[in-house]
């Protein structure tokens, strides 16, 4: 028994010759297969449903360019926040050294380039007086602020073509995201002027 096993797993062995299948063998395939591969086709039809569509993504909005009120003011602010991606988030965070939090890296940004002193939290960011800026009224420097149910849990600096600058979460660094991405296109809670 053990030969016949052993000689089935290594063909080249010539030990034990395969049997011959019979005659009708054969015939019965080729005339079975046809009709089974037609019985798989239809049962296969019936039982399928279309695969479900996914929801259409938002398209892009366009926007506008929009020039700041200090346009040096809004470089410098820009190309400081821009010179800061991908340095490492860190909850509490300030400076590039030890990494940044959302409102760190905004706050730190318009201390360091203009020496502006803005309050710490996102919360009290958004809470500023100052005009509230309409999506496609934003311009270079404007702080946008996203969150859920009416409370603002996160901030940005807005660079230009819907785009801005912020410290995103632990583990991540600092970076450059689109305002039309699905998260922050659903959670965007409006954005303030800063740059007067």
């Amino acid at each position: 028994m053990m030969a016949a096993i052993q000689t089935a797993h290594y063909p080249g062995s010539m030990q034990n010759k395969p049997a011959v299948p019979p005659p009708h063998a054969a015939s019965w395939r080729r005339g079975a297969l046809p009709a089974l591969l037609a019985l798989v086709a239809t049962l296969a039809g019936c039982a399928s449903q279309p695969p479900p569509r996914k929801a259409a993504a938002p398209a892009p909005r366009s926007w506008p360019q929009v020039a700041p009120a200090d346009p040096a003011s809004a470089n410098a602010v820009l190309m400081r926040a821009l010179g800061l991606v991908g340095t490492p988030y860190r909850y509490g965070g300030n400076t590039p050294e030890g990494g940044f939090d959302c409102s760190g890296l905004v706050t730190y940004v318009y201390r360091d380039m203009l020496d502006l002193r803005l309050p710490r939290s996102s919360s009290e960011l958004a809470a500023l007086q100052g005009p509230k800026i309409a999506p496609e009224r934003l311009a270079a420097g404007d702080l946008v602020f996203f969150g859920s149910r009416g409370s603002v849990s996160h901030v940005g600096i807005y660079v230009g073509e819907g785009r801005f600058v912020h410290a995103p979460s632990t583990g991540g660094t600092v970076r450059l995201d689109t305002l039309d991405g699905s998260y922050w296109r659903d959670h965007y809670s409006g954005a303030k002027r800063v740059l007067h």
